[in-house]
Order: structure tokens, then sequence, then C-alpha cells
């Protein structure tokens, strides 16, 4: 769910900024400033140019503070369904939400899936949630998939977090289908590699290249089993399964199982996944680590996440701390999933720095609420992940952070 990078940044720069400001992102240096064109609203979580992530970051924060108990400022859940254009879709970020959406309006089936499962969490946006599900299902392409842009090829982030906004708005996932009477399930079964590809058998692939090849893709595995699983972003334990390897199927548990094998045997190297940004192979990639150990051990109970899980709570800390919300938000998940405290991550408090970076929540359950906003509030992950959408979109072919094509 984060984004990271290949020769796409240069396109990516584009649009979200200089190669070496990316860059600096990436190793953990400081978060870039707002740009002085753009205003960072008060309801917002973060203090980055909020231009290509801030639905993303505002929906990520939310749905972490509903996972650990704290009920968010309303001015927060304000400005994330005043971003809602009338037809039920959400763009990255829109400047003047009181200005209608027309067709320059780039409405995105991340943005809008990542809105109504933090609707739905903070309750109370019925309206609003059932417009964004409609939208939805409306987009939904042949393969029963959904790509980043509306009729765009079908990839298994963005499915399967559509996936997790139909389960959390009560709908089936298996049960909505396309014209051809394909599901988001299906879509993700057809990227799936099989069990006999030994080290990559289990995987998902982002999306097959231009000869119909599938390359395994460690943050498009791990969205893909929480999308087969239904659970959203902030999934709970899993059960340990009886056996630990990878049987083909395309039901969705197989899909989980299979696709939690194939993370698990990453992160088994090293405790962590690294990063593919040309130039920083050697280097952890932080996000993709996290969302890993969350699938796993959603997908294959907690046994298998204690140590990735301990080298995140000994070295994400600072990566947190200068990324901002979306980044505690996917440690606060990382934690749920793996039944730890995230008031605790390695004396770290995940839910405090979470809710200083944006307005003071409503209730809370320490002292966070008279907390003043951080200046750290920046948006990596969720920067990384929208541009590498962005990328895709425009037919670059690669992932920039949690989305690259290539994980070895």
């Amino acid at each position: 769910m984060n984004i990271r990078r290949s020769a796409a940044l240069v396109a990516a720069t584009v649009v979200i900024g200089a190669v070496s400001a990316q860059a600096a992102f990436a190793d953990g240096a400081a978060s870039a400033s707002p740009s002085p064109k753009v205003v960072v609203p008060s309801g917002l979580y973060g203090t980055s140019d909020p231009t290509y992530d801030g639905v993303w970051r505002q929906s990520l924060a939310l749905v972490a503070q509903d996972t650990v108990g704290v009920k968010p400022a309303q001015k927060a859940v304000d400005w994330l369904a005043g971003q809602q254009c009338e037809n039920g879709g959400f763009a990255a970020f829109r400047a003047e939400p009181g200005k209608a959406c027309d067709a320059k309006t780039a409405i995105d089936s991340n943005s809008t899936a990542a809105a109504v499962q933090a609707l739905v969490a903070v309750g109370g946006r019925d309206g609003e949630v059932t417009k964004g599900v409609d939208w939805l299902k409306k987009n939904q392409n042949g393969d029963g998939g959904w790509g980043y842009n509306p009729g765009g090829a079908s990839d298994a982030n963005s499915t399967a977090v559509v996936l997790g906004a139909l389960a959390a708005a009560g709908q089936q996932p298996a049960d909505v289908k396309s014209g051809p009477g394909k599901s988001g399930l299906d879509a993700l079964a057809s990227l799936a590699l099989p069990c006999s590809e030994g080290k990559s058998g289990g995987a998902l692939a982002y999306q097959p290249d231009k000869k119909g090849k599938l390359t395994a893709n460690a943050d498009a595995t791990a969205a893909g089993v929480l999308g087969a699983l239904g659970t959203g972003f902030a999934p709970g334990k899993g059960k340990a399964p009886d056996a630990y390897t990878c049987e083909d199927g395309e039901d969705a548990g197989a899909l989980a199982r299979n696709g939690a094998v194939y993370l698990q045997n990453q992160l088994s190297t090293h405790l962590y996944l690294k990063s593919q940004l040309a130039g920083a192979e050697d280097q952890p990639d932080y996000g993709n680590t996290a969302d890993a150990v969350t699938s796993v051990a959603a997908a294959e109970g907690i046994k298998y996440t204690k140590d990735p899980y301990a080298w995140l709570e000994k070295n994400a800390k600072d990566w947190a701390a200068q990324s901002g919300p979306a980044a505690y938000a996917q440690l606060i998940f990382a934690a749920h999933a793996t039944g730890n405290d995230p008031r605790d991550f390695g004396g770290t408090d995940l839910v405090s720095a979470l809710n200083k970076a944006g307005p003071a929540p409503a209730s809370a359950k320490s002292s966070d609420a008279s907390e003043k906003k951080d200046d750290n509030g920046g948006g990596f992950g969720t920067w990384w992940i929208v541009g590498v959408m962005f990328i895709a979109a425009v037919g670059a072919g690669f992932l920039l952070s949690g989305r690259k094509k290539q994980q070895p």
C-alpha cells in the first residue's frame, strides 16, 4: 500500500516532484513541504501536499483510529465525506470540494474504495457509503476486477482494495459480478502464480506484462491476501493452518493462504522486504514489510510474524515519524493483526503519533486528544502509492513503492 520506485520514477516526477525529492522520502529524509499552490485543509491528516494522496491517507488514518477505539474529530470525517463527487466516486484530492465534479475530475477506484472503508468505520455515513459502492460496481471490469482509473486494466492492488470496501459495506464480494459473470476474486485468481513456480508460487502479480507473463509482486500479494479474505485494511488475527504449504486452488481461501505462504517465505530471508528502487535495492521497504506482516498474520496466524514484527518495532519508528499518517496507520494495522499493542511499538505510541498528525480526536483512550498536530505529519506511504497508481494509469508499467512489478 505504499509505493516503491523504478524506471517509472522518471515519469512520476512530472506529477509528484523531483527525483531527488522522492528519493529523500524513500531514504527516510524529511517530508516535503506543502506546495505553495495547495493549502492543506485543517481537517486533513498530514502536512505534505495532498494533491495525490489526500483521500487515501485520510482514509487509512480514520480506519486505524477506529481499529484502536479512537473517535476522530468531526471535521476530519466531514472533510473526507466532502471530497465525494455527486456520482459517488472520489478523486485523490479536490482542493475545491464545493465545486461540482466534471469530466476532468480524476476519480479513481483506490481513493473511492479507501474512503468507503473509512466512512463505514466512522459510522453514520450510510448515504455516502451507498453512493461509493454504487460507483465501484458501475466501474467493474469485464474480468471482474478493477483498475486504478475507470476502464483501465484490472490490477491486483486496486481489485483488492475494492473487495475490502465491498465487504466493509456489507456486500458479498463473490456476488458482485461484471456483465460476463466474473467477480473480483476471479480477477485475483487470474493474477496468481501457480505453486509450481517455486519461490514465487502463490504470489500475485500486479498485472500481466505485455506478453501475459505474471511476475511475483510482494505488495500486490499483500493487498491480494486481504482482498481475498475480505477484511479490508485492518484484519484481525488469523488462525494458523494445520499445514504450511502452497496448494493450488482458485477459491478465496487458497488465494489468501498461498499468497501468505509466499510472503512468509520472503520475510523469513531477511525479516523484511527490500526496496526495488534503483540504487536502493539493499534498503528495507518498511511499508511493504508492514503490509506483508499484516497479511501473513491474517491468513497464516501470528506464529509466522513474530520475528518480522519485532524487526519493525526495532527499525520502522523513524520511517513512520518522517513519513506521516499513512505510515503510522500501516504499523497500527500490523500491530492489530499480530495481537500486539500499537501504543507500545518498541517504546513508541503509534496511536498518539497518528492522532497528533491531524485534528484532535473527539475521544481517545489516552491523552492524545489534547495534543497538537505534529509537524511531521507527511504522507510518504500514500504519496508513493498514489504515484504508482498514476504511473500504471498512464501506461508506464512499473511500480514506485508498494506497487512494483518485480520482487525478489
